[in-house]
């Protein structure tokens, strides 16, 4: 079962997050593999997609936002674009776009920054947005400060947070065809504006005790094996790492309240896509076709539009037809 575990270390300003996503980064999977137009991600996609879903799934669950995160990386290579959203009760889906072969051991920088311009974005978009209100978004390149290229998700998350929020973060994250997972520890904020959470926070300047204290943590971190964390459970992991710790530990959030999959799609959101390319190009595609099948990337669902379906997106509603009810 999927699990998010939450914690703090005792009388230091540092917390940490702990997820293992098995039954529902599965669900992706096999949804995905189930899709008749796409078929599979190719496994190092795969890989890169379950540790975008859990580092999503751990940036969520340390603000209190009511709305979705999305976390995109915009790539030049293969990997044109990938998605992870995770809503704020830890509902998640995620997808990938692929163009051209991913040979087995593909890494991070071939995959999506082959010519030096890709992109990772991180995006708050309320439940409730306000008329003329805009999600809130940070982008980072895929290169550190110096221009050279990232290697892994672990160090793009950490230049994201070092740079649009000023938060010391350390991060190990891993995934296979069975379990996406990942260890997230970070030095409290101080006082300022915190712009993932929105919200003002004491800001002050780290001491050199504090300081030894946050790197100690993070050399620790920082030690997790990959297959450990894919391997072991949650309990284990955190007894090896932080023995010598005292950790004050939160009620885990698995099951209903836990990450689990989920898709918002719907037929509305398709006819509205549809409506969003036009009438001309829609109907090109009908008289290419016969009917328009609209498929969702992140749950394979599919629905399909008939001419007269078509018809209705493009007439004004109070000039159609009343759709014949049915007989009971």
């Amino acid at each position: 079962m999927s699990e998010l575990h939450k914690f703090i270390f005792d009388g230091l300003p540092v917390r940490g997050q702990l997820v293992r996503l098995t039954d529902a980064w599965q669900d992706v999977l096999r949804r995905r593999a189930a899709n008749t137009q796409t078929g599979a991600h190719p496994p190092p996609v795969a890989e890169l997609l379950g540790e975008m879903t859990a580092a999503a799934v751990l940036m969520q669950g340390n603000i209190k936002f009511d709305g979705a995160l999305i976390m995109q990386i915009m790539g030049d290579g293969p990997v044109k674009l990938a998605v992870a959203e995770v809503q704020n009760d830890l509902r998640l889906r995620a997808t990938a776009s692929v163009i051209g072969a991913v040979p087995p051991g593909t890494r991070l920088p071939a995959m999506v920054n082959a010519r030096g311009n890709g992109r990772c974005a991180i995006t708050l978009d309320p439940r409730d947005r306000q008329p003329g209100q805009q999600p809130y978004q940070g982008v980072v390149p895929l290169n550190d400060a110096e221009g050279a290229p990232l290697g892994d998700l672990a160090a793009v998350v950490e230049h994201y947070m070092r740079q649009s929020e000023q938060l010391d973060t350390t991060l190990v994250l891993a995934a296979d065809e069975q379990v996406a997972a990942g260890i997230l520890i970070q030095r409290l904020p101080g006082q300022g504006q915190d712009n993932l959470t929105q919200s003002n926070v004491a800001r002050e300047e780290a001491d050199d005790d504090t300081d030894d204290d946050y790197q100690r943590i993070a050399i620790l971190t920082k030690s997790l094996k990959r297959e450990e964390l894919l391997g072991l459970d949650a309990d284990t992991i955190l007894r090896r790492l932080f023995w010598e710790e005292k950790l004050l530990r939160f009620e885990p959030h698995v099951g209903a309240s836990g990450p689990r999959f989920a898709c918002s799609c719907s037929r509305d959101r398709m006819a509205a896509m549809l409506k969003g390319l036009g009438e001309e190009e829609t109907q090109s595609a009908l008289a290419e076709m016969g009917q328009i099948e609209v498929g969702c990337d992140f749950c394979g669902h599919q629905e399909r539009f008939d001419a007269v379906d078509v018809a209705r997106l493009f007439t004004p509603a109070a000039q159609r037809s009343p759709q014949p009810k049915s007989v009971q």
